[in-house]
């Protein structure tokens, strides 16, 4: 979707979304975010700490993997068409002339009625082409008689049978999984190119918050929002660095977020991005670079923002936790995934099931509705209000009601985002 000349914006009057005149539609921030956010570039990385980092370019193998003929079991290695009739009556009989072992060159040639004993993982020697398993094998001495018969080939890893020389490993824009650490491994990779890690700033804003941790007194409140902001974006593949809680002082949180513009890739400002007296934030932006967006027909994220401050993008996230974690979901997340490579689409795990009552919105702006998951049915939560932090904990997702819809009825079937990966209650 291309993002228009004008915004498509709510203005029908709602007493629930009052301060703002009108609001940009959800679909219209994403396209916006779709145009302006770019991956960012690639940067090399040692080989072990490269797990969870989004590959830049894609790996060929220089060489085949494995390089040479290899023992698949522990055994000996002989001419395979020798033990043909081999049975436990009428063993085949065979001279053992040496042994093979893994890392060390075995300059024996094994030649008709001698064989060599191998370990798994060594160089199979010159003029064999089989390894017979050692259980099915007596030996006595130097003689080894081979109990069954073992078609030739058997138990033999040939070059590259694992990886080809020239393929293609791993492509870029690949999530990297230990395993994949032990394919770079074998294909010689000892650095990665690998796409470099947003750098977010998270700034929370408000007389009245005290850092996590600590036990609020009289009329303080604790800064929930920074502790949860910085696990999502960790999440997400950015790296968090906190910047506060910061006073209502226009001129210290305009230093701050101007500072946060040099070194950071984003900067998500939590708090003061209403249209209240202490609400300093939008007018910030503006003064340091460009505020494009300011208030979303999206519940419960209305004074939500989207501006720049030259390449950095600055998310503007309500102070209520709630809407604070909407509107990271909707418009921070998906500029951090972006930015690190990664897909825009939501790190959450979809399941339809029917509702068990109706889920109730406004047409005209997007719903971010707290569910449960209860013996098969989705149960709306019975709050709403933005700062109940908890109903996050106790919900198992939430469900996204589109604008164009006023809700939906008992028993519709709708899509419900899991909050994490495990099974939900009930």
């Amino acid at each position: 979707m291309g993002v228009p000349e004008t915004f498509t914006r709510e203005t029908r009057h709602d007493p629930r979304m009052q301060g703002f005149r009108d609001r940009t539609q959800v679909e219209d921030v994403l396209a916006l975010i779709s145009r302006r956010i770019e991956r960012l570039d690639v940067e090399p990385v040692a080989l072990r700490n490269t797990a969870g980092r989004v590959l830049g370019e894609e790996i060929r193998a220089g060489a085949p993997v494995p390089a040479f003929d290899r023992a698949a079991m522990d055994g000996y290695a002989l001419q395979g068409h020798e033990t043909k009739d081999a049975t436990v009556r009428t063993p085949a009989l065979f001279h053992c002339i040496g042994e093979a072992r893994p890392g060390h060159l075995c300059n024996l040639t094994v030649g008709p009625g001698e064989t060599i004993q191998i370990t798994t993982g060594s160089a199979l020697p010159r003029g064999a082409d089989t390894v017979v398993r050692v259980e099915s094998t007596q030996r006595e001495g130097p003689m080894v008689r081979v109990l069954e018969a073992t078609a030739v080939g058997r138990h033999v890893g040939r070059i590259g049978e694992d990886i080809e020389a020239e393929t293609v490993v791993l492509s870029a824009g690949r999530v990297l999984r230990p395993q994949d650490l032990g394919v770079l491994s074998a294909v010689g990779a000892g650095t990665v190119a690998v796409v470099r890690q947003s750098r977010v700033a998270v700034i929370s804003t408000g007389d009245e918050l005290i850092t996590a941790g600590h036990l609020p007194s009289a009329y303080q409140i604790a800064d929930m929002n920074s502790g949860m902001l910085e696990a999502l974006i960790v999440r997400d593949g950015g790296v968090p660095r906190i910047v506060g809680p910061l006073p209502d002082d226009r001129d210290r949180i305009r230093a701050e977020i101007a500072e946060a513009a040099r070194w950071a890739d984003v900067v998500l400002i939590s708090g003061g991005t209403s249209t209240g007296p202490e609400d300093h934030i939008p007018g910030i932006v503006a003064e340091l670079g460009e505020l494009v967006i300011h208030g979303v027909a999206l519940r419960p994220a209305g004074p939500a923002g989207l501006g720049f401050i030259g390449r950095t993008a600055v998310v503007l996230l309500p102070g209520n936790p709630v809407s604070c974690l909407c509107a990271y979901d909707f418009f921070a997340g998906p500029i951090v995934r972006l930015q690190g490579g990664r897909p825009r689409n939501w790190p959450y795990r979809p399941m339809s099931l029917p509702l068990s009552r109706p889920l109730v919105s406004i047409a005209g702006r997007v719903d971010y509705a707290r569910v449960k998951v209860e013996q098969g049915q989705v149960e709306p939560l019975a709050t709403s209000g933005a700062s109940i932090l908890s109903s996050t904990t106790r919900a198992d997702g939430f469900v996204v009601v589109p604008s164009e819809l006023d809700g939906y009825p008992a028993n519709a079937l709708v899509t419900v985002w899991l909050y994490d990966l495990f099974p939900p209650s009930g």
